[in-house]
C-alpha cells in the first residue's frame, strides 16, 4: 500500500478543520462538496482540489488563516495537491516525475521544438525556395512538404490524446467515478460550469485575484484563454475540412473561416496568457503556492508564443520571413502537445471531471 503524502495529510487536516467550521460553505463548490463527507479519503482530497478554482475567498475570510496556529490555506495547499494528483496519474507513469519541474520542462520543450523544426526545414529546402516569398495555393508546402507536417503533427497530436485519456481514466477511478449510469443532465451541469466557468466567481462577487476586495478579471481572463484556445482548434478544423474534403489548400483568404478562427482566437489567447500572468505576479502570495508557478508561468508564456507567431505567421505569409516563421510556429505547436499531458494544462479536463462528479453528487444527495 503506497503512503500517503505530506501534502495528503495536511490537506486532510485542514478540511477536517474547515469540515466543523463550515463559515465558507457558500464560497464555492468545494465546501458544499466537503460537507458531504464526514472522513476524506486521498481520492476524496484529490477531488475536492481538482473542483477548487483557486478564487482565494476562503482564505481571506477564514479566521483561522495563518498567522493563527492552524495556518488554514486552502488555495495553496491544494494548488499543490492538484500538481501531485497530475503526476500520479499521468500516462506513461514514469513520466509523472516531470511534473516537479514541468517549467523546465515545458521551456526545454520548447525550445527543442523550435530548433528541430528549423534544421529539419533548412535541411529538407532549397534556401532559394526557404528564403524566397511563396504565393498561391500550397505555398507553405513549398517550404515544409506536406507529408512532414503532417506525420509530426499525428505523431504529436496523437500521443497527446491517448496520455490524457489514460491519465483520465486513471484519474477517474481513483476519485471514485464509475458508479451508477450515465446520466445527461449531470453532464449538462459540468458542461455550463465549463463554460461559463461559474466557480471563478467566488460565490457571485468574483475572485480575490489581488488582496481581499473582489474581481472578475481571473474569470473573464481564463473565458479569454480558453474561447481562444478552441477558436484556434476550429481554426485546424476546418482548415482540414477545406484541404481534404474540399480540395481548398492553403494559405487561404483573410476572411476565410480559418484565418477568422485563427485570427480572433489568437488575439484571445495573447490576452488571455498575458493577463493571466500579471494576475499572477501582481497577486496577494500569500494563498499562492511557490511549488506550481514555475510550470504556470511556463506554459502560459508557450501559449502565448504559439498565438504570437501565428499571426506573426498571418502578417508574413506573402513575404521571405514565411518560411522561418512557420517552422518556429509549428516547432512550438508541436512541443506543446507533447507536454500537454505533463502541464498545467491538464488542470482542465480533471477540473472537468470534478466538476461532472460534484454534479452526481448534489443529485444523489438531494434524491436522498
Amino acid at each position: 500500500m503506497a503512503t500517503e503524502s505530506a501534502t495528503v495529510a495536511e490537506a486532510r487536516r485542514q478540511m477536517e478543520i474547515c469540515n466543523a467550521c463550515r463559515y465558507c460553505e457558500g464560497y464555492c463548490a468545494v465546501f458544499p462538496a466537503m460537507a458531504m463527507r464526514r472522513s476524506f479519503t486521498e481520492g476524496d482530497l484529490t477531488h475536492l482540489a481538482n473542483l477548487c478554482h483557486g478564487c482565494k475567498g476562503c482564505y481571506h475570510a477564514c479566521q483561522y488563516a495563518p498567522p493563527h496556529a492552524f495556518g488554514i490555506n486552502i488555495p495553496a495547499t491544494f494548488a499543490e495537491l492538484r500538481n501531485e494528483s497530475y503526476a500520479a496519474h499521468a500516462w506513461p507513469a514514469p513520466l509523472g516525475a516531470v511534473f516537479e519541474r514541468n517549467g523546465t520542462i515545458v521551456s526545454l520543450f520548447a525550445a527543442l521544438g523550435v530548433a528541430l523544426a528549423l534544421i529539419l526545414t533548412v535541411a529538407l529546402q532549397d534556401p532559394a525556395v526557404l528564403w524566397s516569398a511563396q504565393r498561391g495555393v500550397g505555398a507553405f508546402f513549398r517550404v515544409i512538404p506536406h507529408w512532414l507536417m503532417i506525420s509530426l503533427g499525428l505523431l504529436t497530436f496523437g500521443f497527446a490524446i491517448v496520455a490524457l485519456a489514460m491519465g483520465a481514466r486513471s484519474y477517474w477511478r481513483a476519485t471514485g467515478g464509475g458508479g451508477g449510469a450515465f446520466a445527461p443532465a449531470p453532464a449538462a451541469e459540468a458542461v455550463v460550469d465549463i463554460a461559463i466557468m461559474r466557480n471563478l466567481g467566488g460565490g457571485g462577487h468574483g475572485c480575490n485575484d489581488l488582496d481581499e476586495g473582489f474581481s472578475t478579471r481571473r474569470r473573464w481572463l481564463h473565458q479569454a484563454l480558453m474561447y481562444g484556445f478552441l477558436l484556434c482548434f476550429a481554426a485546424t478544423c476546418t482548415g482540414t475540412i477545406y484541404h481534404y474534403f474540399l480540395s481548398w489548400k492553403s494559405p487561404h483568404a483573410f476572411l476565410s473561416l480559418p484565418v477568422q478562427f485563427g485570427f480572433w482566437g489568437g488575439v484571445l489567447m495573447m490576452i488571455g496568457t498575458a493577463g493571466l500572468a500579471h494576475v499572477k505576479i501582481i497577486t496577494d502570495p500569500g494563498p499562492v503556492s511557490r511549488k506550481v508557478m514555475g510550470g504556470e508561468f511556463a506554459i502560459l508564456g508557450l501559449l502565448f508564443l504559439i498565438a504570437a507567431t501565428g499571426l506573426l505567421l498571418l502578417a508574413v505569409r506573402h513575404t521571405g520571413a514565411m518560411g522561418l516563421m512557420l517552422a518556429i510556429h509549428l516547432g512550438l505547436v508541436f512541443a506543446f502537445f507533447l507536454v500537454l499531458p505533463y502541464s498545467k494544462m491538464v488542470h482542465g479536463l480533471y477540473r472537468g471531471i470534478a466538476l461532472l462528479r460534484n454534479a452526481q453528487e448534489k443529485r444523489r444527495a438531494v434524491a436522498v
